[in-house]
């Protein structure tokens, strides 16, 4: 995980940094498990998130994948929510919480999801185009070798660039160190229609900073709040956050970490600094455990993936993408011109009939 450096400017919670008007997150409120998605019902047929087709196919609802459901024994946002209780060291992070079939049927689950997610996604982005505010936010936290990088080349990747955003967060410029430390998250936030993706992200300024002791630690203390309050705001200002946290074992990491050192084609991917991050383990462990503690809420819950298992990792996050696409109900915007008067002045620069 690439290091941060605490900001001279970073502010415990005296300045508001809120990207809209949110409500203060109250205690009581982290910790509280996500709403449960309703379950369609299994048949031979796909079902459909928005009642029955009107018979015209630009209108009719975005048909929900089935195909595969039935592996997951356990919906994937309650299969991989934080609970009461939950404890990062607990965590085999070579299962597959919720899941029973095989690494191909995960992979035909994740191709067929692919084409609603892209369905989904181009609604959205015409609503955007059309001076809608929704997005969603992916955030994805892991340290090196989680997988990151293949999340957003595997699921992501299955939809129009167009419309998606994509900002990793390192170590900050100059600049973003003489602003608060959310001041770079905010500038990166997805436009209205866009899908965001976050590689690393304002986590960072209570991970790496906590572990590295790179600001006071009553500082850092501050920042949990601080977090909860953007993000409350965010969503309120119709911005729906998945937050996903990856989990790979040691010895995963070691053997993804070894193979980047045996690949010629992989060097570029390695850094003297991923060893000194790994010989931080039990003190990053620490540092994600106090995050899920602190900044699971009701409107941006976490979700814990293991990440040993790649294709595994991938399918989880597209269900968990496309769930929260489908929680926004998306049609296709209305037309803001005479559609009529449209057709028949281009039919009319039309030298032969159709």
């Amino acid at each position: 995980m690439a290091k941060n450096k605490a900001s001279k400017k970073s502010g415990t919670g005296k300045k508001s940094h809120e990207p809209g008007a949110g409500g203060k997150a109250t205690k009581a409120d982290r910790g509280e498990k996500a709403k449960k998605p309703k379950k369609s019902k299994k048949s031979g047929k796909a079902a459909t998130s928005r009642g029955a087709a009107t018979g015209d196919d630009s209108l009719a609802p975005v048909p929900v994948t089935t195909a595969g459901s039935e592996d997951w024994t356990t919906p994937p946002r309650e299969a991989l929510a934080v609970g009461d209780g939950f404890r990062i060291a607990d965590l085999d992070a070579a299962a597959t919480p919720g899941w029973t079939g095989s690494r191909a049927e995960a992979e035909a689950r994740l191709a067929a999801l692919g084409e609603e997610l892209s369905e989904l996604q181009e609604r959205l982005f015409a609503e955007g185009r059309s001076g809608g505010r929704r997005a969603v936010l992916l955030v994805l936290q892991g340290l090196d070798t989680a997988g990151k990088g293949g999340i957003v080349r595997h699921v992501v990747g299955m939809v129009d660039p167009q419309g998606v955003s994509i900002r990793s967060f390192g170590v900050p410029t100059p600049e973003e160190r003489s602003h608060h430390y959310l001041w770079r998250i905010d500038r990166s936030l997805p436009a209205g229609g866009r899908i965001g993706v976050f590689d690393r992200s304002q986590y960072e300024d209570v991970l790496v900073v906590r572990v590295d002791s790179l600001a006071p630690l009553e500082e850092i203390e501050g920042r949990y709040e601080e977090i909860n309050e953007f993000e409350r705001a965010l969503v309120e200002r119709e911005t729906s956050i998945v937050k996903v946290a990856l989990v790979v074992s040691p010895h995963e990491q070691y053997r993804r970490l070894r193979e980047r050192l045996e690949r010629p084609d992989k060097y570029w991917k390695f850094s003297l600094g991923d060893l000194a991050v790994r010989a931080k383990r039990p003190a990053y462990d620490e540092a994600y455990q106090l995050v899920l503690d602190r900044t699971n809420t009701s409107w941006a819950p976490w979700y814990v993936i293991p990440a040993d298992n790649k294709w595994f990792a991938r399918l989880a996050v597209a269900e968990l993408v496309v769930q929260a696409l489908r929680d926004l109900d998306l049609s296709w915007p209305p037309a803001d011109f005479d559609v009529a008067e449209a057709t028949a002045a281009l039919d009319a620069q039309q030298d032969e009939p159709v």
